[in-house]
């Protein structure tokens, strides 16, 4: 079996009296779907935040790829190869499809401090950003302002924007919030077209993307992860259903 690519163990966040997170224990391994579900104020996002750096863990330990990544910042976890997106879109609306994402990929360079030359003096820049936007399926859309795709599509954006880095572990918060159904369905079917080798752990409210995406189910309740498994057994637990459901 493979070793995890990302392993929480006994990890903590606290506020104060606060108890945010408490001792979550998880592996997550290459090519696996899983996500973290539970109700809100349950500490999932919280608990992203710690891992990615944003927030610091009260206890306990973050391995990345073999290295206690804990106490590292959030720009050190990127460049070992972890990525991750935000509830809040931040995408430039003014800009092309194709700028956000040719900014993106500068960003992660030494060159991004050079001011006298423009974007398209690049070469290596410009062809990741046309293979990204290419097997996004958005190369043909690559000229349309950010300011004139439907929400749903600035979504995915953004998830092309987070790929810009190559991680091979990818954080989404909550990417199917604020879209219509129909959207929804789109962007369970983009997430399923990402390379299989990149394990992905997301938090997300809506269920059928749940269910028609990941493959392990964490559930999350007063930050604690109190119940873990396949989809089909989160699916089918009284326990789930009386935390998260309500029933």
């Amino acid at each position: 079996m493979p070793d995890p690519v990302l392993a929480l163990s006994g990890l903590d966040r606290s506020f104060g009296g606060l108890h945010a997170v408490r001792g979550v224990t998880l592996e997550i391994f290459p090519g696996e779907r899983r996500a973290i579900i539970g109700p809100n104020g349950a500490g999932k996002t919280t608990l992203f935040n710690v891992i990615t750096g944003v927030l610091p863990a009260s206890a306990g330990r973050i391995v990345l790829f073999g290295e206690d990544v804990t106490r590292w910042p959030s720009h050190r976890r990127t460049a070992l190869g972890m990525a991750r997106t935000f509830q809040i879109t931040s995408l430039f609306p003014g800009l092309t499809v194709l700028e956000n994402v040719l900014l993106a990929v500068k960003g992660l360079r030494r060159t991004k401090y050079v001011m006298w030359r423009p974007l398209s003096a690049y070469r290596e820049v410009n062809d990741k950003a046309r293979a990204l936007l290419e097997a996004a399926g958005f190369w043909d859309r690559r000229n349309v302002e950010v300011r004139s795709l439907s929400h749903g599509e600035r979504r995915q954006v953004e998830v092309v924007l987070a790929l810009a880095s190559d991680p091979k572990v990818l954080l989404l918060d909550e990417p199917a919030a604020g879209l219509a159904s129909g959207e929804t369905r789109e962007m369970a079917e983009f997430l399923k077209r990402l390379d299989p080798a990149l394990a992905i752990l997301l938090i997300e409210h809506d269920m059928d993307m749940v269910f028609d995406v990941v493959n392990r189910i964490g559930v999350l309740h007063f930050g604690e992860l109190v119940e873990e498994g396949p989809t089909a057994h989160i699916r089918a637990s009284s326990r789930v259903r009386e935390i998260y459901l309500g029933t």
